[in-house]
């Protein structure tokens, strides 16, 4: 079961919210209800669902409804129709005594605009959350240090906000969002105000907290190369309605409609998608030592290019013509596992921007490995240049095949390249 449920949320806002419901469920959209009740549709019929530990973000442009969702998680919105689930519990159900537990235990917020209090110390504010708790003084300072620390805040524990810089600030307070130990951390547009370079920094180092904690979080923004860079999946709301959730490279490859696909057009794409989201299968393993059987199996399976494995592991690529010309030599023939090339390798999770150089000089479709040095399978310049085409370019005129080919019919190597440039 999922950590959040979002089920069927609406949200009207205006005098009578709930008289209008019944014409958003027959299809009014959000510009006839405004002309004709003075009514605005902040979310129509929005469902999706968050799995503990993600980062699941939620991107739009302005008006799109993505911050009136969020704050329908901690019910400082509370819907017109619909409900939200965390752990299974209605959120929508508790009592005011409830909610405010809830709010304090269960979910911690991050602001765009800081929402640091002016006069008290970053040691102060960042403890703020279990004073509310009722957490004795030596303790909650105890855990606010550590979390300055963590921030990489130490020796700012006396400064005061004004005395800090912007991404000092949000530092702040993501450490005062930490220090509650919440289950959820809720981050609406938290790097939006920021610096392009400190943003940069501050998506990092979310990234790498979160690979440590393994928090569950929430992100709103307005970005899409922010969101494809932090996001574990990736929520797409238009005027209050859900276009598409999906993985980054899901969003990437299969746009589910025209505003998607306008969204994701001029995102570079090598730099997003890994060689884990674009690579095949080998279309031929080789799992023994022998070189005369290889040779066999090559010819027999119509192949020119062979994938060596000892117990999984990648030894090298042969081709049919070098093990041919092997066996014909006199004498005894080589070890296959000693005789194949392992010079050219791509790890599953590099970008294809990283792995590029290596697919454009092969010959052949290059070998992908994990970690500890399986095969997990091959890249060739034609699944790159497929990948790094947006849709919209395929579908005007253009097959795939005919995309990734040049006049002579073999790969566009030089296009993919400088598609990735």
């Amino acid at each position: 079961m999922a950590l959040i449920e979002v089920q069927n949320i609406t949200k009207i806002f205006g005098s009578a919210p709930k008289k209008e419901l019944a014409k958003v469920k027959n299809g009014m959209g959000k510009e006839q209800l405004l002309a004709e009740t003075g009514h605005t549709l902040g979310l129509n019929d929005v469902s999706l669902s968050i799995e503990k530990g993600e980062i699941f973000v939620i991107m739009g442009l302005s008006g799109s409804g993505k911050s009136t969702l969020i704050r329908h998680f901690n019910r400082l919105i509370d819907p017109t129709d619909g409900h939200i689930l965390v752990d299974g519990m209605d959120v929508m159900g508790l009592s005011n005594k409830e909610l405010e537990d809830f709010r304090r235990h269960r979910m911690s917020m991050v602001f765009q605009r800081f929402g640091l209090m002016p006069h008290r110390t970053v040691l102060k504010n960042v403890a703020y959350g279990l004073e509310v708790q009722g957490i004795a003084r030596a303790e909650r300072e105890a855990t606010a240090r550590k979390w300055i620390e963590t921030v990489g805040l130490a020796g700012f524990e006396d400064q005061y906000p004004s005395q800090l810089s912007g991404g000092m600030q949000q530092r702040v307070g993501l450490a005062r969002a930490l220090a509650t130990d919440s289950d959820i951390i809720l981050m609406d547009e938290a790097f939006s105000a920021l610096d392009p370079l400190i943003r940069s920094q501050m998506q990092d180092q979310l990234v790498e907290l979160h690979e440590k904690l393994h928090k569950t979080i929430v992100f709103i923004t307005h970005d899409l190369d922010e969101a494809l860079r932090i996001g574990d999946k990736i929520a797409i709301l238009k005027d209050g309605v859900l276009s598409q959730v999906g993985t980054p490279p899901e969003i990437l490859l299969e746009p589910a409609d025209d505003y998607v696909r306008a969204f994701v057009r001029d995102v570079n794409r090598a730099r997003v998608l890994t060689v884990g989201t674009v690579m095949q299968p080998p279309a031929l393993r080789i799992t023994h030592d022998n070189m005369e059987k290889a040779l066999a199996d090559m010819r027999r399976n119509d192949e020119d290019f062979g994938y060596v494995v000892e117990d999984k592991e990648f030894r090298g690529v042969v081709t049919q013509e070098a093990l041919a010309e092997e066996v014909a030599k006199q004498g005894e023939t080589p070890s296959l596992y000693a005789f194949a090339d392992d010079s050219s390798v791509v790890e599953l999770e590099n970008t294809l921007e990283e792995a590029l150089p290596a697919t454009l000089e092969a010959d052949y479709p290059v070998p992908v490995v994990c970690e500890d040095g399986r095969l997990m399978g091959v890249l060739s310049s034609e699944e790159m240049g497929s990948a790094l085409t947006p849709p919209d370019e395929l579908e005007n005129g253009e097959t795939e095949d005919a995309a990734n080919k040049d006049a002579s019919g073999e790969p566009a190597k030089a296009d993919v390249l400088k598609e990735a440039s």
